[in-house]
């Protein structure tokens, strides 16, 4: 190139090619250090440490990969192989297995109140000590109390093992009493009949619920309304019943009492698979199966409500709340 011809233009220079590293255009001042092409002082870096014009000085690029910069995960983003990115497959591998261990959990507390249902309601020797003995239902009712308020407001208990773990079993032993207790009161076909009915719709909800794409995590404010519907029922039938037995008025408040926590089952169903509006940490294993855990007690006692006759409603009075 003679002197009279003008310097090539920036676009120019960085065309030219040597190799694999682009050259900086001419008059750009050297670094030390720094390649700059053949003919011009410098030191060849470090191979995967090339520092140029539009490049930071260390091996990380100016933008990220799209796939893997934080914040933008998505389960239907994948890579050339039509494997998932691997932060979502984490994501998803941790949210599995807290799924499974809530399962595990709700399987071992449903079989523990099975089995104290079943010894209430066919040994008939502890079946009418509980009915001539009320109070020491009424004695469990504060450690069922203090537990449940223990896990459900208390982060530090509800995260702490192995207290967390002891606090759900001692709450699940004290509310597994009391069901064995309100079904004590009842025809033992028709606890069969209730825990039938009880399995049948807890298999439907959550496969509709790992199915369905209705956010039932978005109608917080509906299912609170629903409560205070069902509470105020339910005091209007305690007070009820506790003068006269109207079947029709029994039967209407296991219904909506039924129906109410079925709701609330999909919806903690919801929150446990953590594709919805809102979710819940999967740390909080004992806070999902305590969750699902009364939900289905719930929904069983209001269903022995509809299916069953109580031998003496005065005795049991307000176990229609629970």
């Amino acid at each position: 190139m003679s002197k009279s011809d003008p310097p090539p233009s920036y676009e120019e220079s960085r065309e030219q090619q040597h190799g694999n590293y682009p050259f900086p255009p001419y008059g750009y001042p050297a670094q030390p250090g720094v390649y700059t092409g053949p003919g011009q002082p410098g030191i060849h870096p470090q191979a995967g440490l090339w520092q140029g014009p539009g490049y930071y000085p260390s091996a990380m690029p100016s933008m990220m990969p799209s796939f893997i910069t934080p914040g933008i995960f998505s389960c239907n983003l994948r890579d050339a192989g039509g494997i998932s990115a691997t932060g979502v497959w984490d994501s998803m591998s941790v949210r599995h297995a807290f799924i499974r261990k809530v399962y595990l959990i709700l399987a071992i507390q449903l079989f523990i109140t099975s089995s104290i249902i079943a010894v209430f309601t066919f040994v008939e020797p502890v079946r009418l000590f509980v009915v001539q003995n009320p109070a020491i239902y009424w004695a469990s009712f504060p450690v069922y109390l203090v537990t449940y308020l223990m896990l459900v407001c208390c982060e530090g208990p509800r995260r702490r093992h192995p207290w967390n773990l002891i606090l759900l079993f001692i709450f699940t032993l004290t509310l597994s009493y009391m069901t064995g207790t309100i079904s004590s009161y009842f025809d033992t076909k028709a606890v069969f009949l209730a825990l039938g009915i009880t399995a049948i719709v807890c298999i439907i909800v959550t496969i509709f619920c790992f199915q369905t794409k209705v956010d039932f995590t978005s109608c917080t404010g509906l299912l609170c309304a629903l409560c205070v519907v069902l509470l105020v029922i339910g005091i209007i039938t305690s007070i009820v019943l506790s003068f006269q037995y109207v079947p029709w008025l029994h039967m209407l408040y296991g219904a909506c009492g039924a129906i109410v926590f079925t709701l609330f089952l999909a919806y903690h169903t919801q929150l446990l698979i953590g594709n919805r509006e809102n979710t819940i940490s999967p740390e909080e294993y004992v806070f999902g199966a305590l969750s699902l855990y009364v939900d289905i007690v719930q929904i069983f006692i209001f269903l022995l409500h509809i299916t069953g006759s109580s031998s003496d409603y005065r005795c049991c009075g307000a176990l229609l709340f629970q």
